[in-house]
């Protein structure tokens, strides 16, 4: 098996195309010193977790300790227009949740991925991880998740990336937060890549990590369809079908579930539900004005992007390739396996779990430590 250089003279991984994928060149981009990637670790799959689809799977239901963290509960307002609120859980640091010290803490806000929530087991890995390095931790829900539909007369989509700053400028508020790191998964990484490629520098957001995040949502859309991908695509739709028809008992004013007709594909969905309901024009706009693609050149804080090229669904253009390694600001690790949001290394224990551990290792290296000191 090739197993890609990490070395300071360059910005990602270089390493071979795989055959079903476009030619993608890169060039190289100096670090400052070797120190740039003292955080990071080579990915080397667990033994028989070669294929994309077999470390989707397994990484969805790999056993985990149980999650016993204590936490708070609150549902945040994120558009004053129609009321909309989110549910976040909580966990602040017990010395620090009474006092000002709060704010000096390194705080993680974790964005789960379509049709996940605060409880996605992946989210639950990288807060216990987290919390056991002395951050604060907030597990933001998005719209309608996690039981929360009533919450918000809206849909929730790939291009609502205010929330997240709603959320991130709610805490600050209440705990004056002095450092604040964005992590997002697949949809919730283009969330938290599209909110800091479309505001710039904004304080206090020092740092993005994403894991396998849908960046071109017009390729990924296509993907899910081929027939390889067909049963994530079904997975998806079953569950997004369900939440349009609670919606629609919830508002039945607004929304009109009768001659919707029949819904075969994620780009069909989001063409006849997404856009008629959330004010795209059609899919190809919605794809369009919510992909994170079109700013990740904008990008002005430290930001991590892990893109696996086993990763069954998630495409990722040449042009948005050559944008992220275009950018000095963001260090975009790619890797030959890992399949979509997964990473399960050789590693022992709960080290297993690559991505959330040099998420937080990253995170820690350019935000300073956790404890503000």
């Amino acid at each position: 098996m090739h197993k890609p250089p990490i070395s300071p003279h360059f910005k990602a991984f270089v390493i071979p195309n795989l055959p079903d994928q476009p030619a993608q060149p890169s060039a190289p981009i100096s670090l400052e010193s070797e120190d740039s990637l003292a955080w990071l670790t080579e990915f080397t799959p667990r033994r028989g977790l070669l294929n994309g689809h077999i470390q989707t799977i397994v990484g969805n239901y790999f056993p985990r300790p149980a999650f016993r963290l204590p936490f708070e509960t609150e549902a945040v307002e994120v558009d004053t227009l129609d009321g909309s609120r989110v549910v976040c859980h909580c966990h602040w640091q017990p010395e620090t949740e009474a006092g000002p010290e709060v704010g000096r803490r390194l705080t993680l806000v974790l964005v789960h991925g379509l049709e996940g929530s605060s409880d996605s087991r992946y989210i639950q890995g990288l807060t216990m991880r987290a919390w056991a390095a002395g951050c604060n931790v907030v597990r933001m829900n998005m719209r309608n998740c996690n039981d929360s539909d009533a919450l918000s007369p809206t849909l929730y989509h790939s291009g609502i990336s205010g929330d997240v700053g709603a959320v991130v400028q709610h805490y600050t508020q209440r705990f004056g937060l002095e450092r604040v790191a964005l992590v997002g998964y697949s949809m919730g990484g283009n969330l938290v890549l599209k909110l800091v490629g479309e505001s710039g520098p904004r304080p206090p957001i020092c740092a993005v990590a994403a894991v396998c995040p849908a960046i071109d949502l017009s390729a990924g859309s296509d993907a899910l369809h081929e027939p390889a991908n067909r049963l994530y695509e079904w997975h998806f739709l079953r569950r997004l079908m369900r939440r349009f028809r609670r919606k629609a008992a919830l508002f039945p004013h607004i929304y009109e579930t009768r001659g919707v007709g029949p819904v075969r594909s994620l780009r069909e969905f989001d063409d006849k539900i997404v856009a008629r309901y959330c004010g795209f024009r059609d899919a190809a706009d919605y794809y369009y004005r919510a992909a994170s693609a079109r700013v990740v050149d904008r990008i002005a804080v430290p930001t991590l992007i892990l893109r696996a090229l086993d990763d069954p669904f998630i495409r990722l253009t040449p042009e948005t390739r050559a944008a992220l390694v275009a950018n000095p600001q963001i260090t975009l690790v790619e890797t030959p396996h890992g399949g979509h949001c997964a990473y399960l290394c050789q590693d022992a224990g709960d080290e297993i779990h690559w991505a959330e551990s040099s998420v937080v290792r990253f995170l820690l290296q350019v935000s300073g430590p956790a404890d503000g000191s």
